[in-house]
């Protein structure tokens, strides 16, 4: 049985949100604020929490900050009103693994949480990976194409990591977003689209040739034109 920690301000959606994973067979461990939350945590390690972004005092990007600064790497599902793509990539790289839009469907919130738990991890290896002039060191953090260091976020340095375990090979958005973020962001969401535009600008400043090629309608590929 998966523990689940929510945290929110609001009572109502509190309560609805512990009857509603209760019901699924979670067990729900509650908190109303972001220090509450942090207890919680360090006290009984949920698999995930269920994380309200706007609170008083702490919110949930303190809490998230907060946890990863401890290299506590629990699970972390943000809750928020914010759906622009700049506030999900704040979110996702404060830390959060997924971000869920309020007003939201119980079931949909529960089909995150069973995506976030079986997700696999995005590289499951540490050796150091290189493709052509690229290398990447999955311990060190480090990043390199040819002699210039350049450095990424932790959702860029995740993306890139799964495209470098796959040259040459045409990998699906869905099967990127899976393996990444562990879920579809779906729709006309393009927080993929923005995060390759992110690579692609730290690893052709120093005017190097793209590696990460677009396969129209269907997805990416690290590869030489």
């Amino acid at each position: 049985m998966a523990t689940v920690l929510v945290v929110d301000d609001d009572p109502k959606l509190l309560n609805m949100l512990q009857r509603t994973l209760t019901h699924e067979g979670f067990h729900v461990l509650t908190a109303a604020d972001g220090n509450a939350a942090l207890s919680q945590a360090r006290a009984y390690h949920p698999d995930v929490i269920v994380l309200d972004w706007l609170m008083p005092g702490l919110s949930g990007i303190g809490v998230t900050k907060q946890l990863r600064a401890a290299d506590d790497k629990t699970l972390i599902l943000m809750l928020t009103a914010r759906d622009a793509v700049e506030d999900r990539v704040e979110g996702l790289e404060t830390g959060a693994d997924d971000y869920l839009v309020k007003p939201f469907a119980p079931a949909e919130l529960i089909a995150r949480l069973h995506a976030l738990l079986r997700r696999p991890a995005v590289a499951g290896k540490d050796e150091p990976l290189a493709y052509a002039d690229l290398f990447l060191n999955p311990q060190t953090r480090e990043t390199r194409r040819g002699a210039r260091a350049f450095e990424l976020t932790l959702k860029e340095f995740d993306l890139l990591q799964y495209l470098m375990l796959h040259p040459r090979q045409v990998l699906h958005r869905d099967q990127i977003l899976q393996a990444v973020w562990g879920y579809d962001f779906g729709g006309e969401d393009n927080v993929l689209e923005v995060y390759i535009g992110y690579l692609r600008r730290k690893t052709e400043a120093g005017g190097e040739a793209r590696l990460i090629q677009t396969v129209r309608a269907v997805g990416y590929v690290l590869r030489e034109e």
